[in-house]
């Protein structure tokens, strides 16, 4: 998938409920060619700098300031409120240098943390924010509602110092369930620690799952118990040579735990029965010849293939699938399945069908990429979706049939949301197979209506991913993931009635002091009014 018709890709590249805000005159409701010019970015309020996008923002009476006396104030009948509070009031003690204790009583200023399971119009993840003069009350029906709150309330506080959050309410709920980003940390080796920093940035954009790839022609890295030598051999190498590295099951659950805490959901992918060379290295008993492969820390894809005939393979992916459910919460176990270029289709569908047998043996819900529709998804599989203009119509056909059938689909469309995809001519990392992904197209689309006979209910949500090919350094990471990653976020929750390029630019713009308050080396893309 990622460099699956390069040519082609290369040829290509040359040839919800509406916001309203009463008091608030110029905030984007609607089209940009329908009212008066857009005002610069230092002229908007904070709630029009809100990214992404409210379904509703109400803005009336006085606003809260925020000084030495304030409180964050979380139910004492609910530890994890709680700890929804303290981890606010660490991220705001932060910017704003202030004490914000965390107190059990729920009555007095402040911030207030409110559950009610009964609150109207806010399903799994919504929220309401009210702002008064004696403080901010956030009411969720769950925890997970309070901790997006929270980070709606961080961004209409200044990003250094204290300041005033204006009265008014915000009404809130996401359009899609499922809003992801994936990191590729097979092709290059990156740390447990540098992970968790990009959940931190997810998180406060309201990003839910992080899609983890583990495994690839070019490194194993997660410990396995029952099969050593994967990451203690298969983990030692790189893309161009370097030492690669793999995760303990410990490190892997301290990720897991910090992600769970900030409402970010981990799924692991081990990918099958291709992109398997690590493995093939490691095992010379995975090979059907019964000889192992050289380490391999090249880019070419599709050379690989587990040994579909021999039951000892079975036996791998149960043990190996096995300890990964067991370390992992989540509901979803990825397990690859595109590229197989080396492997028959019939052995394909063969092989799908009882690794989707292993899978659901360990209690999870199979993800694939979409190469599965064309074998046998299991009931409830979820698809995701990584094609572009030159994807086959027949693909295409193939899942709006699954779709059909029941099934949910990620959409992750390559020219669309692959960050690895190179903005233009002048960015040095990245590639282009899939035609330059400006910041613009990346948000420009409708997941609702972009694939033919795939209608929205179809769509779970959508991921962007970042394959590592090319991405060795923080600082690249940096540049590739942002800004784009803040338009998958608001696609992914924002109604799309506000799916608008003039106004996101502006709300994109003003989140720009944001990032680089957080040491965030974003791609300043020149069609973005940047203040």
């Amino acid at each position: 998938m990622r460099v699956l018709r390069r040519t082609l890709g290369t040829l290509l590249v040359l040839g919800g409920a509406a916001l309203s805000c009463a008091a608030a005159p110029g905030f984007d409701a609607g089209p940009a060619d329908a009212g008066p010019p857009a005002r610069p970015v230092a002229a908007l309020s904070p709630y029009e700098r809100l990214l992404p996008a409210p379904a509703s923002v109400r803005m009336a009476g006085a606003g809260y300031r925020f000084g030495a006396a304030t409180v964050i104030r979380a139910s004492g009948t609910s530890e994890e409120v709680r700890r929804v509070g303290e981890l606010l009031a660490e991220q705001l003690r932060r910017s704003s240098g202030l004490r914000l204790p965390v107190v059990d009583a729920q009555t007095g200023d402040g911030v207030r943390l409110r559950l009610d399971a009964a609150a109207p119009g806010l399903g799994a993840e919504g929220y309401r924010l009210e702002t008064r003069a004696d403080g901010v009350t956030l009411t969720a029906r769950t925890p997970a509602g309070l901790f997006h709150a929270g980070q709606t309330l961080r961004q209409l506080l200044p990003v250094r110092g204290t300041g005033t959050v204006p009265g008014g309410t915000v009404t809130d709920a996401p359009r899609f369930a499922y809003r992801g980003a994936m990191i590729d940390v097979a092709r290059h080796y990156f740390t447990v620690e540098q992970v968790k920093r990009y959940v931190d940035q997810l998180a406060q954009y309201k990003v839910n799952t992080l899609h983890v790839h583990l495994t690839d022609d070019q490194g194993w890295r997660l410990e396995s118990a029952s099969w050593p030598r994967l990451a203690e051999y298969g983990g030692g190498s790189e893309v161009g040579g370097g030492p690669g590295g793999h995760w303990t099951k410990d490190e892997y659950r301290d990720l897991v735990a910090y992600a769970g805490e900030r409402y970010v959901d981990v799924v692991p992918e081990i990918d099958m029965p291709g992109h398997v060379n690590a493995a093939l290295a490691s095992y010379a008993e995975l090979n059907c010849d019964g000889k192992a492969r050289e380490r391999y820390t090249g880019t070419k894809v599709g050379f690989s293939s587990l040994c579909v005939g021999k039951e000892r393979t079975y036996e791998f992916i149960d043990d190996v699938l096995g300890e990964l459910a067991e370390l992992t919460p989540g509901r979803y176990l990825h397990i690859g399945g595109d590229e197989a270029h080396s492997t028959p289709a019939a052995d394909y569908a063969a092989f799908m069908d009882r690794a989707q047998e292993v899978v659901g043996r360990h209690g999870k819900t199979v993800v694939a990429w979409h190469q599965l529709a064309a074998a046998r998804p299991a009931p409830g599989a979820v698809l995701q979706y990584w094609g572009h203009g030159g994807t086959p119509a027949k693909e295409k056909e193939h899942l709006a049939e699954v779709a059909g059938a029941g099934h949910r689909l990620i959409l992750s469309p390559a020219d669309r949301l692959y960050l690895d995809m190179k903005y233009d001519t002048t960015t040095k990392p990245g590639l282009a197979w899939a035609g330059y992904v400006p910041v613009k197209r990346s948000y420009d689309w409708d997941p609702g209506t972009f694939l033919p006979g795939v209608p929205e209910p179809a769509v779970l949500g959508v991921e962007a991913p970042l394959w590592t090919e090319t991405i060795g350094t923080r600082a690249d990471w940096d540049f590739m993931a942002f800004p784009r990653m803040l338009g998958l976020a608001e696609l992914g929750w924002s109604p799309a009635a506000k799916r608008d390029w003039a106004g996101y630019s502006r709300r994109l713009a003003a989140q720009g002091p944001r990032l680089a308050a957080q040491d965030i080396a974003f791609y300043r893309a020149p069609d973005v009014p940047w203040p």
